[in-house]
């Protein structure tokens, strides 16, 4: 049986080009990328060692070993820190006598007010399952035109997964849905990130459970999103994270041209400095 970290190494390992290493082209691969022989090599571990992390025989490397795999895949160092997160999870740093349980939903008195001071502009806080916590009326004016809201308590990630309209809504709904799907492993916390995959995971069907096996960061790019009312509009996403005790981030959708700015003013109806927490 796998492991998030074994699930890891073995993406990332078949996403690499061995032309971009200068290696050899040794005719038809059985498999795409790096072999396992040429990962080790570049990392100075053994294949048989390699093979043990990646199959989830092995689940506690050492820091080094864990360093060594960072370089001999290139990793970045934001799928740095996502190995280490992994490392953590498969080798039992987090307590497995805990059962899985929803996170905390309360925002912060001066997180509401901040929202406040953004109005009207189109702004949220969530955390990395997809909860819409908070949000103002300017994110209302555009997300309540394409059903996001209409639960009781909004969820992107499962909107995208389970709302026939999110496919849609989002263009590029591969593209979000790999995004919903790697967040979840970035927290609140390991508990809460597995009861949601849990909830999720029946209903939602292999194409979320398929992307929670990929463990790659995808692209940071503009989100497209068809409005019913006013056709495609196209947004920047600044993310600001809040205290490690909130687990949650504001973000904040600018637009990225023109006609989107425009097509935003249409849709306000003259409502100003509403906010909408969701309890």
């Amino acid at each position: 049986m796998g492991t998030p970290l074994g699930d890891f190494v073995r993406a990332k390992r078949d996403s690499l080009q061995p032309e971009s290493f200068g290696l050899p082209d040794r005719g038809r691969r059985r498999s795409p990328g790096l072999s396992r022989a040429e990962v080790a090599t570049r990392s100075g571990i053994s294949v048989e060692y390699l093979t043990r992390i990646e199959q989830g025989r092995d689940r506690n490397p050492s820091h080094s070993v864990l360093h060594a795999l960072a370089d001999g895949l290139s990793l970045d160092a934001g799928e740095r820190e996502h190995l280490r997160y992994l490392a953590k999870i498969t080798g039992g740093g987090c307590p497995g006598h805990r059962p899985p349980a929803p996170p905390n939903r309360e925002v912060r008195p001066t997180v509401r007010e901040t929202l406040r001071l953004l109005e009207p502009g189109v702004a949220f806080v969530t955390n990395r399952l997809g909860d819409v916590l908070a949000h103002t009326s300017g994110f209302e004016l555009v997300m309540g035109g394409i059903g996001l809201l209409d639960a009781d308590e909004p969820n992107l990630t499962r909107y995208v997964f389970t709302d026939p309209r999110a496919r849609s809504v989002f263009p590029d709904w591969d593209r979000v849905a790999d995004e919903q799907a790697f967040d979840l492993w970035l927290g609140p916390s390991a508990e809460s990130s597995e009861w949601f995959r849990v909830q999720l995971a029946p209903v939602a069907g292999p194409e979320f459970t398929r992307r929670l096996q990929r463990h790659l960061p995808p692209p940071q790019v503009p989100l497209r999103l068809d409005h019913p009312a006013v056709g495609e509009l196209r947004w920047h996403r600044e993310k600001l994270e809040l205290p490690s005790t909130d687990a949650q981030e504001l973000v904040v959708l600018l637009p990225a041209d023109e006609a989107t700015a425009q097509a935003v003013e249409r849709l306000r109806h003259h409502r100003h400095g509403a906010l909408r927490a969701v309890g």
